[in-house]
């Protein structure tokens, strides 16, 4: 049977991660499972604390272990803790070696991504064999490389075998926020009904939903959604980024939320694209200099 169907074991553990809620997977009571799903329940529960900003105790917890899966855990956190070029070392390794790993796809996708490795990346998750896990990681990828028409793709051939599965509808919700029109209401449909069911309800849902609203033109409907994920968690860099949108949008100040976004995550790719139009802007003004004649 496979664990992440509706009727495996370590079907509410995966959806508790998928849908953010990341203490949930590390308080997850995993002493029931059977074992051969002991070690890919420990990977979830270490990623989600690399999720939670605890990489370090993730670190810590596989220290030493030689197991393919635990090293992917290692080099994820690796990366999460500033050493991006060890933890790409031990992907690149992992992806030499143990190829054929259903978590070496998924996180040494992951690293060699954030890396700006795509090629790599898609390379390795495309050895997958019927893992949503990767599926998602792919079509996000595309989603990054601008390539909509990838993604659609991804996602179409994954809802024939997945049917109504919680990564696939999320991969489809993803897909359809770049696509835009009739996609936003189909995608807001997704994300609110996770957002607002307590059972499903986490930040990353919530701020999911705002983005949608956004789209959809309603700011009052986002303003509420992102005070919900503040007021959960204040110094979430998506939700602040996100309600700073919302403050440019509505013709707010958004200086004071441009200081706590950079308090959060200085190098968050909101404030690093900023910088690099302001500088480029910069430049270009540079060659249009008043000249005042003597």
């Amino acid at each position: 049977m496979d664990p992440y169907s509706a009727e495996g074991e370590l079907i509410n553990i995966h959806n508790h991660f998928h849908q953010g809620q990341y203490q949930e997977v590390a308080d997850f009571d995993v002493a029931t499972l059977s074992p051969e799903n002991a070690l890919p329940a420990r990977v979830l529960q270490l990623r989600a604390l690399v999720a939670l900003g605890r990489a370090d105790e993730a670190r810590a917890d596989v220290q030493g272990e030689t197991d393919p899966a635990l090293e992917a855990v290692g080099a994820l956190a690796d990366q999460a803790l500033g050493s991006a070029e060890a933890a790409v070392r031990t992907a690149e390794r992992l992806a030499q070696t143990a190829a054929d790993n259903a978590t070496v796809q998924i996180l040494g996708g992951t690293v060699l991504q954030a890396a700006g490795k795509s090629e790599e990346a898609l390379a390795l998750l495309g050895q997958h064999q019927g893992s949503l896990d990767a599926v998602a990681l792919i079509v996000q990828i595309h989603l990054q490389q601008n390539r909509n028409d990838l993604a659609v793709k991804e996602v179409a051939a994954a809802r024939r075998w997945a049917q109504d599965s919680l990564l696939v509808n999320l991969a489809e919700s993803w897909v359809g926020l770049r696509l835009g029109g009739e996609k936003y209401q189909q995608a807001f449909y997704v994300f609110e009904e996770l957002a607002q069911a307590p059972a499903t309800s986490s930040v990353r849902t919530l701020v999911s939903q705002a983005v949608a609203e956004l789209h959809l033109g309603r700011t009052e409907e986002a303003q509420a959604a992102l005070d919900q994920a503040l007021t959960k968690a204040p110094e979430y860099a998506e939700a602040i980024a996100n309600m700073l949108v919302l403050n440019v949008i509505t013709g707010k100040s958004s200086e004071e939320l441009a200081s706590a976004l950079h308090k959060a995550d200085a190098q968050h790719p909101f404030l690093t694209d900023l910088a690099e139009k302001s500088e480029l802007f910069d430049k270009a003004a540079t060659k249009y200099k008043a000249k005042v004649a003597a």
